[in-house]
């Protein structure tokens, strides 16, 4: 009987982790291709005045950016308006290569997910939300807590981890195109990310309750 809590209580651990890792993936693909949150920035961070770029400019080049980092995009990165220098281009494919791999993440973690949640449903067994919700509401809560103390050294420190070059370090004059990517704009995907991966946590840990 014991061994058999055991197990089980490790299934739920394992799966908990599994969706963990899904709902995070989820968050950050969501807000990755949420353009109306650039296009709200584009006004509340004075891009078109700080560039002299119309905002159908920015809107247009911005979109094709977005459309370059999908799964399904074959091809090259072409800008509209905004020439590239060899190591820009060569950022945006490490980029895109990060995105690509965290929507096959998030499609396999969520696939596997899915068929072990339903054998637990299905046997009645809720403890995983409990975990899920622990587990998805701590690490950003960690994460939140140190980029909110000096969101700047902490976007550095990101960079310096996954990339393993300075290519991330844009010079405007040769890749213009930084100018519509302020670092303001990067805080705000990262607060909406901790947002709605907080908003699932609790979703799930009421699940958890209602069905305790």
């Amino acid at each position: 009987m014991k061994t058999l809590f055991i197990m089980n209580r490790k299934k739920d651990i394992f799966l908990a982790l599994l969706f963990t890792l899904f709902i995070i993936c989820f968050a950050i693909t969501c807000v990755v291709f949420f353009k109306p949150l650039y296009y709200f920035d584009i006004d509340y961070l004075n891009i078109s005045q700080m560039t002299n770029l119309s905002k159908d400019i920015i809107k247009e080049n911005y979109d094709v950016l977005i459309q370059y980092q999908s799964l399904f995009f074959k091809g090259s990165l072409n800008l509209p308006d905004f020439v590239m220098s060899q190591s820009g281009r060569i950022h945006f494919e490490e980029v895109k290569r990060i995105f690509e791999w965290i929507q096959m993440t998030m499609i396999v973690s969520g696939s596997l997910s899915l068929l072990m949640i339903y054998q637990n449903v299905k046997n009645k067994e809720y403890d995983f939300l409990k975990f899920a919700s622990l587990f998805s509401v701590g690490i950003p809560a960690i994460i939140g807590l140190l980029a909110s103390l000096d969101f700047n050294k902490a976007f550095v420190i990101f960079h310096q981890i996954v990339f393993r070059n300075d290519f991330w370090i844009f010079d405007y004059t040769t890749d213009p195109v930084i100018t519509i990517l302020p670092e303001a704009f990067f805080m705000h995907c990262f607060m909406l990310i901790i947002f709605i991966v907080m908003m699932l946590s609790g979703i799930m840990y009421f699940i958890y309750r209602k069905k305790r």
